[in-house]
């Protein structure tokens, strides 16, 4: 019986005849299938992304988008003080801020490694996007600038330029900018110090006066800050123009009262 001339009986690899058409067809695809791999093997190996405080903090990215995005629950953080950001970090590794996708993120994270994410971000000023449209009457948005620049003395309520810097955009190392903050945000957060969510190291100054704000006090406070235009140069000043009116845990003694 003669051999099949099926190439995969084994007998038969021995008795094809090279000059016969369907030989060079078997060997065809076996040549590019070794040629493939031996291209495979000696290919570099994908270079590894560079091991940089950028490529590390480029999840943060994901919800801190350096432009663009900076709503009630992604606020912009680029640029604000490097100790506000590292007490922030702080406070949501140690659970005095409440927010899974943060807690779990610096949960395990050293205190040295807070301090090199916080200086990266410190360090970032890229432009501010534009404010939105505020929804809001002359007259909100006046008890907003007072409660702002002056405060309410009555009521023990200092004003928000006393800490906060006469721009508004923060006082270094440690008190963050108000300016360019979605007015949906300022609420929230506003709402967690009244609801206790959110604590700071004691003395918990930004407690003390979320308690004696009302919230048509908060709606003018938020309304007037976010309607106000953000210079793209501003930075935090370097040290508080004059003692603190209270004492605020994280924040270095410049000679502030309880």
């Amino acid at each position: 019986m003669p051999h099949s001339r099926c190439p995969l009986n084994a007998p038969d690899l021995y008795a094809y005849d090279p000059h016969a058409p369907d030989f060079h067809a078997f060997l065809l695809p076996a040549f590019v299938l070794a040629a493939l791999l031996l291209t495979a093997w000696s290919a570099p190996a994908a270079a590894a992304p560079p091991d940089t405080l950028a490529q590390r903090v480029a999840p943060c990215l994901a919800c801190h988008q350096p432009q663009g995005r900076n709503d009630a629950f992604f606020p912009r953080i680029a640029g604000k003080p490097e100790g506000y950001l590292y007490n922030q970090l702080l406070n949501f590794r140690d659970g005095r801020r409440q927010f899974p996708m943060m807690t779990y993120m610096v949960g395990n994270l050293p205190e040295p490694y807070l301090r090199e994410i916080a200086r990266f971000f410190a360090d970032q000023h890229p432009p501010y996007p534009a404010a939105p449209p505020v929804a809001a009457t002359a007259q909100m948005l006046e008890r907003g600038r007072v409660l702002v620049q002056q405060g309410d003395a009555g009521r023990r309520i200092p004003a928000c330029v006393a800490c906060h810097g006469q721009g508004l955009a923060g006082v270094a190392p440690a008190i963050p900018g108000l300016i360019g903050l979605p007015r949906d945000y300022v609420n929230a957060q506003f709402g967690a110090w009244k609801n206790k969510a959110r604590r700071a190291q004691a003395p918990d100054c930004m407690a003390d006066i979320a308690a004696r704000l009302t919230e048509a006090d908060v709606a003018a406070v938020s309304g007037w800050l976010a309607s106000r235009p953000v210079d793209a140069a501003a930075r935090p000043a370097a040290a508080p123009a004059a003692p603190l009116p209270m004492r605020c845990g994280g924040v270095p003694d410049h000679g502030g009262v309880p």
